[in-house]
């Protein structure tokens, strides 16, 4: 009777016992747990490399008038540029309208790469499930180029600035899902750094070269017209991106 007294509490204590076991043995996956950072690559404008940097190049015309205005393109891990050149396209390792002029080495360690809905890290856990999470740096770069290849490239509605923001929503970058052209754009010139003097010449040396001859062909009276081109185009991504949400990409 002892014996089998014992026997049956046996067996009502071992499933107690299992579930006191389970916690102990589940692994719950983070976002420091999920992956190490291996070190990244030298930047090699040389060889057009650029380990998790943000490129910028003038654009041919507008750069002209506006020089703040260029092409943004987003690195890999291993250096190789990605680029919305233009519909329906996503260049790899070709940055359209020439080489990189500025660039901005980002951290990793400022992103998110949550392996299950409870591994965020970001303050913004359900606005970047909607925007679009990652495992890794390159795996964001990778679901961004997707999408964007299958979009119409507009200058003034979807540009590579668009690209370049989806994919550090993806990260989560900084603890943000709020990236945009406007905020982009200002970080990278904030920010970012001169590649050498020829690159910033390259730069603005056209911009200087229209001024001088619009002013010695209209006076000053030309400059007036390209600040009010800068202040329209300034206007229109502020109401496209703050006041008309969607309208800008």
């Amino acid at each position: 009777m002892s014996l089998s007294k014992s026997k049956a509490s046996g067996l009502k204590e071992s499933p107690s016992m299992e579930l006191e076991a389970t916690p102990d043995d589940e692994v719950f996956s983070s976002n420091d747990e999920m992956q190490e950072l291996w070190p990244l690559g030298e930047v090699d404008p040389k060889r057009a490399r650029f380990p998790c940097c943000i490129v910028w190049t003038p654009l041919p015309v507008v750069s002209w008038l506006a020089p703040y205005i260029g092409h943004v393109g987003i690195a890999r891990e291993d250096g190789t540029v990605l680029d919305f050149a233009g519909s329906n396209l996503v260049s790899v390792d070709d940055l359209a309208y020439g080489s990189a002029a500025r660039c901005l080495q980002l951290d990793r360690k400022k992103c998110c790469f949550p392996a299950n809905p409870a591994a965020h890290v970001c303050a913004r856990s359900h606005e970047h499930s909607e925007a679009g999470t990652a495992i890794s740096w390159d795996d964001a770069l990778r679901s961004g180029a997707r999408r964007f290849e299958h979009k119409c490239y507009n200058l003034f509605t979807c540009n590579s600035h668009s690209f370049v923001a989806d994919c550090l929503n993806r990260l989560a970058y900084g603890g943000s899902v709020g990236w945009n052209v406007l905020n982009l754009a200002a970080f990278v010139w904030l920010r970012g750094r001169w590649l050498d003097r020829t690159a910033a010449v390259r730069s603005f040396l056209p911009f200087a070269a229209v001024s001088c001859v619009g002013v010695l062909m209209a006076g000053w009276s030309f400059l007036l017209g390209m600040a009010a081109f800068s202040l329209l185009l300034l206007g229109w991504f502020v109401l496209g991106v703050y006041c008309l949400k969607g309208l800008v990409g």
